[in-house]
């Protein structure tokens, strides 16, 4: 072997190495693309979501807000300055806060009347009926909050179930306990 060593052609051996080196050189842009991709990835997602801990915080306050806005009375004419004032701000403040946070990309999941989404619902009990088909939400216990494409808080809800699948299975326990 020490014979091919030295009888290799010098050009040959260095057109070796330089394809080596080209590959090497090729391979170490890739990994620097790759890795700038990924950090482009991350930094999105960081500005995309970093706010999610302070966002699934604020929904609690979000809702408290919401249920004073809704237990106002409707008609402020029958009230005095001071209350409407105090009305008219919580009001005011609702509606701002509704604003900044559909800025940040926090929805609020209002799904009465839709059919039920385990992605973004959690069922908290089943309402019989005939009036609607079985898996329609009836009843919003708690709204559901999304921030973006991400589920903050699912919205507690109560289900659409046939009652007459209902009536049967008490049918049926009755005639048991007889």
């Amino acid at each position: 072997t020490k014979s091919d060593v030295e009888t290799q052609d010098p050009l040959t051996a260095m057109i070796a190495e330089r394809d080596q080196l080209k590959d090497q050189l090729l391979r170490a842009l890739a990994d620097t693309e790759n890795m700038r991709r990924r950090s482009e990835r991350e930094a999105a997602n960081v500005r995309k979501y970093g706010h999610t801990p302070f966002a699934r915080d604020l929904v609690g306050a979000i809702d408290n807000l919401a249920r004073a806005v809704e237990s106002a009375p409707e008609n402020l004419d029958q009230s005095d300055e001071t209350m409407k004032s105090l009305i008219m701000g919580i009001q005011l403040s609702w509606t701002e806060l509704q604003s900044v946070i559909e800025k940040h990309g926090i929805k609020r999941v209002e799904p009465l009347g839709e059919k039920f989404d385990y992605n973004l619902h959690q069922a908290m009990f089943e309402v019989p009926t005939n009036d609607q088909p079985s898996g329609m939400v009836l009843e919003v216990v708690q709204h559901g909050y999304i921030l973006h494409d991400r589920l903050l808080r699912p919205a507690m809800v109560g289900v659409s179930k046939t009652a007459d699948a209902a009536g049967a299975t008490s049918n049926d326990q009755s005639k048991t306990d007889e």
